[in-house]
């Protein structure tokens, strides 16, 4: 009994931490190609599924701050990132 009660345990909090480490990183159209986009950089990126994205919109990048890249990742740059909510690229810092 108690070794059932353990194995629950131990397979709900591996569940719990499958399940918020997916949550930290989406596949997002990305300058017209699906891409993962994590929240950090320790997460691992998903396998995003084959999909057609829009075309991107012809568009000038805006001017970029200066900003230190964050911890492990070497740059960033500004790119066009569909929108799942609106359908529209919008123009965010994508580090890598």
């Amino acid at each position: 009994m108690r070794r059932m009660m353990c194995a629950t345990a131990m397979l709900t909090c591996s569940v719990a931490l499958v399940n918020d480490a997916a949550a930290n990183c989406v596949c997002r159209c990305v300058n017209g190609e699906m891409q993962p986009l994590c929240s950090n950089a320790v997460d691992l990126p998903p396998i995003c599924p084959p999909q057609v994205c829009a075309i991107t919109p012809p568009s000038i990048a805006p001017i970029p701050q200066p900003r230190v890249p964050p911890i492990g990742t070497t740059n960033c740059r500004q790119a066009q990132v569909q929108n799942p909510r609106t359908g529209q690229y919008e123009w965010r810092t994508v580090c890598r």
